[in-house]
């Protein structure tokens, strides 16, 4: 194959990149709004212009073969570097438009994105916004992701991080269950009562408290265990027993009194909490549609100074 023959290839070349990272000609083909048989196609006409196989195919799952590795490594590169030169004209325009990739965890879109993104997308009417919801860790370069939101003590490494605000777990109960059970003065007191734990991991069941230079963990126990927030939430009100919610979902439920916030001076130290982080690649913070939402999130979700409102969305 000539050197130059690749400018015939390109698109053929992204297509095998795509399934490569997809695990499947199927996946990919679902992700970019193709059919199995073009992105197939695609890739074999790759092959053939190449003279080596990429792929060794069977009926349950691809398989790369050296040739194919090596073509990734090359052909990922290339892709971005494609991606990155898109960019650069767009980056120049002064009127923020086109379309921005947004990811989120489900709970933190619904209960806190979804109402500054709203009036971002009336203030800038030229900018779309693409969001995906979901509760595992996203990597925006290989999906195509612009800005990612991410609950952590501890940003990675070569990203930009903007601290959106800080998300605690708060232990709650309803008036009414309190009002029929033993008084909770201290946390060894809850070694008493019926804890509606998060169940994702074997700690989930041992709660650690920190108030200034005191600590204290206990092991705790209840009826009902479920790793869903608004669910724990409605099964506190419902007087199933004490259990911790994130403060931004548990916020109405506060305000309204349906729920109590149980031992405040306690903090409760879990792996469900910390900072929420706007996370980005420099490179995509340079085009103005990027860099006008990233300053709008993290303007409409700053904590305000105590004692003053939080300015609208």
């Amino acid at each position: 194959m000539r050197t130059d023959d690749f400018l015939e290839v390109m698109r053929e070349l992204v297509a095998f990149v795509r399934v490569a990272e997809a695990g499947s000609f199927s996946a990919a083909a679902r992700r970019h709004g193709q059919t199995p048989s073009a992105i197939s196609r695609q890739v074999a006409r790759l092959e053939s212009v190449m003279g080596v196989s990429l792929l060794q195919r069977t009926t349950r799952q691809l398989r790369l073969t050296e040739a194919g590795m090596a073509v990734l490594e090359r052909g990922r590169d290339m892709v971005a570097a494609a991606q990155a030169s898109m960019r650069v004209a767009e980056g120049h325009v002064g009127t923020p438009k086109g379309l921005i990739r947004v990811s989120a965890p489900k709970a933190f879109a619904r209960h806190v994105l979804q109402r500054p993104l709203l009036s971002f997308l009336e203030r800038y009417p030229g900018v779309d916004v693409h969001l995906l919801v979901v509760d595992r860790p996203v990597d925006p370069l290989r999906e195509g992701v612009d800005l990612v939101i991410r609950l952590t003590d501890d940003p990675p490494q070569g990203m930009v991080a903007r601290a959106l605000m800080p998300v605690r777990q708060l232990v709650l109960a309803s008036p009414d269950y309190l009002a029929s059970h033993e008084a909770i003065r201290s946390p060894e007191d809850l070694m008493a009562h019926s804890c509606l734990s998060i169940g994702e991991q074997e700690r989930d069941s041992r709660w650690r408290f920190v108030r200034g230079d005191d600590e204290v963990e206990l092991a705790v126990a209840g009826r009902y265990t479920l790793n869903h927030g608004e669910m724990r939430l409605a099964a506190i009100e419902a007087g199933l027993g004490v259990g911790c919610v994130q403060d931004f979902v548990a916020h109405d439920a506060l305000a309204d009194g349906r729920v109590v916030h149980v031992l405040p001076e306690w903090a409760l130290d879990t792996n469900y909490q910390g900072m929420a982080y706007l996370l980005f690649l420099a490179s995509r913070y340079t085009t103005p549609k990027v860099r006008v939402l990233v300053d709008h999130l993290v303007a409409a979700l700053r904590p305000p100074p105590a004692g003053s409102p939080r300015p609208p969305a």
